[in-house]
């Protein structure tokens, strides 16, 4: 392993900043980035070398092979950190502006909904993570948050409750329970969890996330995420009447005044469900 590969791995271990499932994320993304400077030329670096001109050579990389802005503002946040670690902030420009990084856009061009095809789950053999899947489905859970979920203690009979450990940010949140088939899937995943969460007592969350990832892409599933899109344009369709635009519905646009008051207070309904801070992320949802 070459020094700078072993010394942020280091980094992340002994700073643990955020949730594990965050940290696991970092360290992933700083062990590319390491791996990247050195194809770079950037060779023989050491975890206190980094200087503006790495950071303007990654960019203009990550630029030139079309990543979505997503990837790589997430990617900037890892370089900040460990900037802010070693003490040189100032490494790094403010702004991403300076980069040339664009603003992103909270408007993707078509859906991304995907649906939990039954065939496909029968083929996942782990039967914690077929239920992870189920709940996903069924409340627009996140990943981990379908993992690490105690469906006993999170049912209080008219919504879910969401603890900040088991959320993205760590900020606790609520799901109401609204249908016969959220009911029935609640009820399946509280008889296989007991009291505890849905990971069997002798593995840990890494280790039922990894099982996770090799069950479903086994059965071919794959972008799991987009349950969570069919959900908000099930959720939207709800709560005002008509599909979103993803779904095939009107665009915002075309909506008259008494609509649009009424499709405004839908999305920020939903956003809240899904556990954003800003409404505007819903249109990646819902278009």
């Amino acid at each position: 392993m070459r020094d700078l590969n072993y010394q942020l791995k280091k980094l992340c271990y002994r700073c643990k900043d955020g949730s594990l499932n965050t940290r696991v994320g970092r360290e992933r993304q700083l062990t590319l980035i390491a791996n990247q400077l050195h194809d770079l030329g950037f060779r023989g670096m050491q975890i206190t070398s980094l200087k503006p001109k790495h950071i303007e050579a990654l960019v203009d990389r990550w630029l030139e092979e079309g990543l979505s802005v997503g990837t790589i503002k997430n990617r900037m946040s890892c370089l900040r950190w460990w900037a802010e670690k070693i003490n040189k902030k100032n490494v790094i420009a403010r702004s991403n502006d300076h980069y040339g990084i664009p603003d992103r856009q909270f408007v993707s061009k078509e859906s991304k909904a995907k649906g939990l095809p039954y065939q496909q789950l029968n083929q996942v053999k782990d039967e914690y993570v077929r239920m992870s899947l189920k709940l996903q489905q069924a409340f627009g859970l996140r990943r981990e948050e379908a993992i690490k979920i105690q469906p006993r203690w999170a049912d209080r009979g008219d919504h879910l409750l969401l603890k900040a450990s088991w959320t993205k940010g760590g900020r606790e949140r609520s799901v109401p329970i609204r249908t016969a088939q959220q009911i029935a899937v609640l009820k399946e995943a509280k008889a296989l969890a007991g009291k505890g969460a849905l990971i069997p007592s002798n593995r840990s969350y890494i280790e039922q996330l990894r099982i996770y990832e090799r069950h479903t892409a086994n059965a071919g599933l794959s972008k799991m995420h987009g349950l969570r899109h069919d959900y908000a344009q099930r959720r939207y369709e709800e709560l005002t009447g008509w599909k979103s635009p993803h779904a095939g519905g009107p665009s915002i646009k075309d909506l008259r005044p008494g609509q649009k008051m009424i499709d405004q207070k839908a999305r920020l309904q939903i956003s809240r469900e899904l556990g954003h801070s800003r409404k505007q992320i819903v249109s990646v949802y819902l278009g």
